[in-house]
């Protein structure tokens, strides 16, 4: 499939959110906004994910949490093509404000909002929104890292070229982009969109680490085949170059933040992944 004709197909995904939450909430849906590629462009039908974000007024009531599970739950359901890869993040201008306290949407996402959100439905409400600061942005970005790519599984894949270049086309071009993507918005405060991040990532890294960037960029599109050679001695010689960058990088800016905890957490990841 290509990717325009994949494009529809996940909007056909935003189009049945718009109308289950409009079922769902009424008169209370103030907006429901399209973010990450169906947003800012760059879908790729093998590895993009559908995220939306839903915008109800205030205050927020006990049920939205469940609401919105609903809502993912019976999209999902559907077995719809992408329904699958449907993530909501929601909350309303005074949560995404900082005013008040409750719903899901991290800081990198309400940048994504401020910056590129593509309205559905609703009223505009993204010149109401304040943009993240760059600590924010530095915290979250680190903390999710953490959580998603300093796992032993992730590490061993990492220090494994042929297991990495094994992997389905999501997680390999994810494996290698995120800290292209994290580096990009701490230095710019922008949304990490994955050629924005490259072309910034490749002005400054060169050799092995600049190679394997671009290359990844290119198998969001035409993902290597397993045992394809190139791809494997390009993870094999640039993988680890390039989170010894994000992962100085980030050290760095966490200790500058006072978030010792973190940043010890970054010292002894870039440890596991020279052992």
């Amino acid at each position: 499939m290509d990717n325009k004709a994949a494009q529809q197909l996940a909007q056909d995904v935003l189009d049945a959110v718009v109308f289950r939450a409009r079922d769902i909430w009424r008169d209370r849906l103030t907006a429901v906004y399209a973010l990450g590629s169906l947003a800012h462009g760059g879908f790729s039908a093998h590895v993009s994910d559908v995220d939306v974000g839903v915008v109800l007024s205030d205050p927020l009531a006990t049920r939205d949490a469940d609401s919105v599970a609903s809502l993912s739950s019976s999209i999902a359901g559907s077995r719809a093509p992408f329904a699958d890869r449907l993530s909501v993040f929601w909350g309303s201008v005074a949560t995404l404000s900082g005013a008040a306290a409750g719903g899901r949407f991290p800081p990198l996402d309400r940048l994504d909002l401020k910056q590129f959100g593509r309205l559905l439905a609703g009223r505009y409400v993204r010149s109401e929104l304040p943009l993240p600061t760059r600590k924010e942005l530095v915290l979250a970005g680190s903390e999710f890292a953490l959580w998603r790519l300093a796992t032993d599984e992730v590490t061993s894949k990492l220090k494994d070229p042929r297991a990495l270049a094994r992997s389905d086309p999501k997680t390999l071009t994810k494996l290698v982009l995120y800290p292209v993507r994290f580096l990009f918005t701490a230095r710019t405060g922008e949304v990490g969109r994955n050629e924005a991040a490259v072309d910034h990532y490749v002005s400054s890294a060169k050799g092995v680490r600049a190679k394997l960037a671009r290359m990844a960029l290119e198998w969001r599109d035409a993902p290597p085949g397993l045992s394809d050679k190139t791809a494997i001695e390009a993870i094999a010689r640039g993988v680890i170059p390039l989170y010894r960058d994000f992962l100085s990088d980030h050290e760095r800016r966490l200790r500058e933040y006072e978030r010792n905890d973190l940043a010890d957490a970054f010292h002894q990841w870039e440890q596991r992944l020279q052992t």
